[in-house]
């Protein structure tokens, strides 16, 4: 699934999925949320990644999810 608010480039963290225009990996969002972190504190701690962006992959994940 192609996204516009996940970027994916060898020559950036390896190649590890990030937020778009940031080098925050897309997993850290979920191992704050796993860990039981609320969004709020995601954004804090990684201020570079909106809300608008942080939500938007969230939704885009679980629509995946459903759809598979």
């Amino acid at each position: 699934m192609k996204s516009v608010h996940i970027s994916t480039d060898p020559q950036r963290m390896s190649g590890t999925p990030c937020f778009v225009g940031t080098r925050v990996p897309v997993k850290s969002l979920f191992d704050y949320l796993e860990a039981g972190d609320s969004l709020e504190v995601f954004l804090e701690q990684f201020p570079t990644v909106s809300r608008e962006t942080a939500i938007a992959v969230l939704e885009e994940s679980r629509q995946a999810l459903l759809a598979a």
